[in-house]
């Protein structure tokens, strides 16, 4: 029996696997963070006031059994237009950091929230928490670790660069410090991430060259006002193919948000149901496609962005780096375009990795990852997304086994579901392991 629950990590996903345990009358847990702030993680913890969230309020509630939960939370704020409405991130960050209060001031004293860092977990009879100075046990563990950094570029060595010149961390509080309108910062990526990095840059009032490079070009895509349409009624094929014939098909018919919007029912399964092959094939052809019509800009963000471009502060381009020197005036990078044999050069003064948070166990330097895939607790999916779990996210050994005592929550287990890094989806994640730790899937016939 579970009488005991640690979870690692309480940014959204950890906080939301504590907080839904306490709701079902689940075993006592104990939180564990290491960073000064717990309840946010980096999405919510990190943003500038200027972030928004990237989905209307109305489908960010935090339970998915009261989706109104935020909208009333927003509304007892006197926030007009609440459900329309695209939310700072920082004030999500308030929402959530507020639900983990709440529920460490409940009377029962279920859960705990420790500041510490985990160093190894064992799996002998029950489970040992490895901490700094003392360990924990625990009948079950659940690995919340959310969104590992971004690996480094091919061809870049942060060890010949300056910290002050290259940042790996695209949250680095020295991002947008001591830049110059001179100054040229190239920032790899073009995803949300890039988005974020603009956005502070010009908040901050930087008026040099913003250069951002990938491989595509590609730019996040803006929401629209919403609209009623008759959605389809069964899952797609799953083959890469078809799946691009149909969102062309029904973009022609209903729009390409409607015809990306109304896959979201269909998208775990569809995974879940292809074959190795297949995703492949979608990994390597159609995800940075699929990224940047599924992960929509608020228009206000939008709009903003397109001004930096505009104004030609902002260049895209499309391409592969090749190399990096540091100079004494910056840091000297080789690239060339897509499309072209030609090589070119620019001269950074300050280069910013958001090629966006990769989860290969085997180029992670998260030193507890690290130890549990070295020792076969844990293994990394077949696309190398993070790691491998089984549909009620119990993680897979080395050896093929599932472990009932280990769990791994939120965007490491997009091997397996793939949608799993927005809210909707991890709050439902979270609620379902919490209920299957407090033996409450029994409930309704579940598990008859």
């Amino acid at each position: 029996m579970i009488e005991h629950v640690a979870i690692i990590g309480a940014g959204f996903s950890g906080t939301l696997q504590a907080i839904n345990l306490l709701r079902h009358e689940g075993p006592r847990a104990t939180l564990i963070e290491r960073a000064p702030v717990a309840g946010t993680g980096l999405a919510y913890g990190a943003a500038h006031p200027s972030h928004l969230l990237n989905v209307r309020a109305s489908n960010m509630s935090a339970f998915p059994d009261d989706p109104s939960h935020f909208v009333r939370w927003l509304e007892a704020l006197g926030v007009p237009d609440a459900p329309a409405a695209f939310i700072p991130r920082v004030t999500y960050g308030e929402y959530l950091r507020e639900l983990l209060e709440a529920a460490l001031r409940d009377p029962s004293g279920r859960l705990t929230l420790l500041r510490d860092e985990v160093q190894d977990i064992t799996l002998d009879g029950g489970v040992k928490v490895a901490l700094r100075n003392r360990t924990l046990d625990a009948d079950a563990a659940v690995l919340a670790v959310g969104n590992l950094p971004p690996h480094d570029p091919p061809g870049l060595d942060p060890e010949r660069l300056s910290a002050e010149r290259y940042k790996g961390d695209p949250w680095d509080a020295g991002v947008p410090e001591n830049l110059s309108s001179t100054d040229t910062v190239l920032i790899i990526g073009t995803g949300l991430t890039m988005i974020d990095v603009v956005l502070l840059l010009d908040a901050r009032g930087f008026k040099g060259r913003i250069v951002a490079l990938s491989r595509r070009g590609l730019l996040p895509r803006s929401h629209a006002p919403g609209s009623d349409w008759q959605k389809i009624g069964e899952r797609p094929a799953t083959t890469a193919s078809h799946l691009l014939r149909g969102v062309r098909d029904r973009g022609e018919a209903v729009g390409w948000r409607n015809a990306v919007d109304e896959l979201r029912p269909f998208t775990q399964a569809m995974w879940g149901n292809a074959s190795e092959a297949e995703r492949g094939r979608f990994l390597r052809h159609l995800r940075p496609w699929w990224d940047v019509h599924r992960h929509r800009l608020a228009p206000e963000v939008y709009a903003r962005l397109m001004a930096v471009i505009d104004r030609g502060q902002l260049e895209v381009i499309a391409g592969k780096t090749l190399g990096f020197e540091e100079r004494p005036e910056g840091i000297e990078v080789g690239f060339r375009r897509r499309g072209s044999d030609r090589a070119e050069t620019l001269r950074a003064q300050r280069i910013v990795n958001c090629t966006g948070p990769l989860g290969d166990l085997a180029r992670t330097q998260e030193p507890l990852l690290q130890k549990l895939a070295a020792r076969g607790l844990i293994r990394p999916d077949a696309a190398h997304l993070g790691i491998d779990v089984d549909n009620q996210g119990q993680t897979i050994a080395a050896d093929g086994q599932p472990n009932a005592k280990l769990y791994a929550l939120g965007p490491m287990t997009r091997g397996a579901f793939w949608e799993i890094v927005a809210v909707p989806d991890i709050r439902t994640q979270t609620w379902n392991v919490a209920r299957r730790l407090s033996n409450a899937h029994w409930v309704g016939g579940e598990g008859l």
